[in-house]
């Protein structure tokens, strides 16, 4: 038996064996302290943007598991993330069940429509994948521009389109600003934590020997199908729940926010905040929604994020292909270095 069929035998460690690894640990403790930093300094207009910032982070992290742990290009990131904001209004409105039967149900549907998409990944790769999935994206633009998003009307699509919109309910404990960017954070943790956990397990292993190559990977025993199968539901679970705590954030959501453009944008940011390291999706989160809240606090049009995120996204490529986050850790480890040297 091989190194690698010997890894992804290992049998799973007893309940009293089990240790928490220190990159799962540490992630609570840095969102808790961002956390807290952003509660109490942000004024309304910032928090509103923080929370939109830490949502989005969770639909970058699912990005970064395949693109990061895959090396597949989808871009269809954002139309999922729509997805899982049009169901959790509909519930929502429809039935009026706890916010976290509504997220969790467009969660769960943003995942079963990622595993529709990933199917185009179980033969293409690259540049053929990329453009299917933006024209996935594209569809799902010109689908959300006719029908919308449900706002409390009656039937299936439940539009109101007039004086009788509704807002979707936010949690009980977290009605106002502070309380719900808090909640998002909390949600967006434990998705973190979910994700970072799923790369240092045995799904990590395997995702890494399909990188390699899939032949490689059959030959270590690995079902290829299950995990792209696997990484494509995960990731669009995430962007499912990312919808849906951007659906509570403001109440509502509009279509033309969910262009093709922004799943383009989205992946952008995600190699500029850095698809290797957990903290690289809250990077290209706040670069997301920071950046242009910044530029209209300047009374600067917010097209001129496309200039900047385009130049970043060229220096990342040709000089950081880890992303911020990558130098940070980089820089973090020669500090660290240097500090233990006698």
């Amino acid at each position: 038996m091989t190194a690698q069929n010997q890894t992804l035998a290992r049998p799973m460690a007893s309940p009293s064996a089990i240790r928490v690894p220190r990159e799962v640990l540490v992630i609570p403790v840095v969102m808790a302290v961002f956390t807290a930093a952003v509660a109490l300094l942000a004024n309304s207009f910032w928090l509103t943007a923080a929370t939109s910032a830490v949502a989005l982070s969770l639909s970058v992290t699912g990005l970064a598991i395949l693109y990061g742990q895959l090396g597949l290009v989808s871009l269809c990131q954002f139309a999922l993330v729509g997805v899982g904001g049009w169901v959790t209004l509909r519930i929502g409105h429809a039935w009026h069940p706890p916010f976290e039967v509504s997220m969790l149900s467009g969660g769960i549907v943003a995942a079963l429509v990622g595993l529709i998409f990933g199917i185009p990944a179980l033969r293409l790769r690259g540049l053929y994948l990329a453009l299917v999935t933006l024209m996935l994206a594209g569809g799902f633009q010109t689908i959300i521009g006719a029908w919308g998003f449900p706002d409390g009307g009656p039937g299936f699509l439940g539009r109101a389109d007039g004086a009788g919109r509704a807002m979707l309910s936010r949690p009980d404990l977290a009605q106002d600003s502070v309380p719900y960017f808090v909640y998002v954070s909390i949600v967006a943790t434990i998705g973190l934590v979910i994700s970072q956990w799923h790369k240092l397990a045995r799904p990590g292993r395997a995702w890494a020997l399909i990188r390699k190559g899939e032949h490689v990977a059959i030959a270590s025993g690995v079902n290829v199908l299950t995990y792209k199968a696997w990484a494509f539901a995960l990731s669009g679970f995430l962007a499912g729940i990312a919808g849906a705590l951007l659906a509570g954030n403001v109440g509502q959501l509009d279509g033309r926010a969910f262009t093709a453009f922004e799943s383009l944008n989205l992946f952008a940011l995600a190699v500029v905040g850095g698809v290797y390291n957990w903290y690289g999706a809250l990077i290209a989160g706040l670069l997301l929604r920071a950046v242009p809240a910044l530029l209209t606090d300047l009374g600067i049009d917010g097209y001129v994020t496309i200039g900047i995120f385009g130049v970043a996204l060229f220096q990342a490529l040709a000089t950081a292909p880890a992303g911020i986050a990558g130098q940070i850790s980089g820089l973090i480890a020669r500090l660290t270095r240097k500090g233990h040297k006698p």
